[in-house]
């Protein structure tokens, strides 16, 4: 009796196992990745598994990771060389993939995809967003959340404005400290490949940035607006909504540009103008004040 109940409960944990892989599989295929560059080293692990030691730990539909303590749901798909420390929540169909490192108070809310070899620091917040392979996340960081809209109705009510996008991170990307990225809401909000992010930067909802681009800290870009590649910002730089800047410009520490750049080179000001404008406004003031 008691071999042919050890012999049930196998049977049963099989059979669970083979359906959660068939789940995984869909919910895998559906899942736009192109811009992951692709589905390599995502594996599924099951919620069935059990560690080396053979202790799992259950909480409802939560489950212990084995390598690290952290917390997963059971229709999550988690490669198995993640490391999820102790204190990190990933939800209900997360995907995260191969290497993944992810510090502990991390949350990765449903159907969040981590591309491979992405360092996510401690106490950063995921949801309606995709990472790609080995960015670096640093402490803080908040992806995804909704952005600020608001309209006015007909009583003079100020009400939200639906935000149901999502952001998309590029490969190769690192976001300093303490960085918001709000999701979209008539399109994505996308950072594309090997863009780097200082601390506290504040990107709006539907928000572009292009590749190999360089914000520094306490940059403020409001929503919709376009930037072009190999975009570099200083300190405190502010661009407002629906502005786009073409490819190859440098901003000026402190500078707002507030119409579009459609030339390449270097700015500066208030609002912002060629560089070489900005230093003869300078300079003008300079002798105002002396006189």
């Amino acid at each position: 009796m008691a071999t042919a109940a050890i012999v049930g409960r196998r049977l049963t944990s099989i059979s669970c196992f083979n359906l959660n892989i068939m789940a995984y599989m869909q919910d895998i295929r559906a899942f736009p990745l192109s811009h992951t560059g692709s589905r390599r080293g995502f594996s599924v692990y099951s919620a069935d598994m059990t560690s080396e030691d053979g202790s799992r730990s259950c909480h409802g539909d939560f489950h212990k990771w084995h390598n690290g303590g952290g917390s997963f749901h059971k229709s999550a798909c988690i490669d198995a060389t993640a490391l999820i420390e102790i204190g990190v929540v990933v939800h209900s169909k997360a995907i995260v993939g191969a290497n993944v490192h992810l510090g502990s108070g991390t949350v990765v809310g449903p159907s969040v995809a981590i591309g491979q070899s992405t360092k996510v620091g401690y106490n950063v917040a995921l949801s309606n967003c995709s990472l790609g392979d080995s960015c670096v996340i640093h402490n803080g960081v908040c992806i995804g959340q909704d952005g600020f809209g608001f309209y006015l109705d007909d009583h003079g009510n100020v009400l939200k404005k639906p935000q149901m996008l999502n952001t998309k991170i590029g490969n190769h990307v690192e976001i300093g400290a303490n960085t918001c990225i709000d999701r979209g809401s008539w399109r994505d909000t996308v950072i594309r490949d090997h863009s780097k992010i200082d601390n506290l930067v504040q990107i709006g909802h539907n928000v572009v940035i292009g590749k190999n681009c360089m914000l520094c800290g306490q940059v403020g870009i409001a929503g919709s607006a376009t930037i072009g590649d190999y975009v570099t910002m200083g300190g405190r730089v502010a661009v407002r909504d629906h502005v786009s800047i073409v490819s190859k410009v440098r901003l000026a520490a402190t500078s707002c540009v507030t119409k579009d750049i459609k030339e390449p080179g270097d700015y500066g000001g208030f609002p912002a103008v060629p560089i070489h404008k900005w230093r003869r406004q300078v300079a003008g003031l300079v002798s105002l004040q002396r006189k």
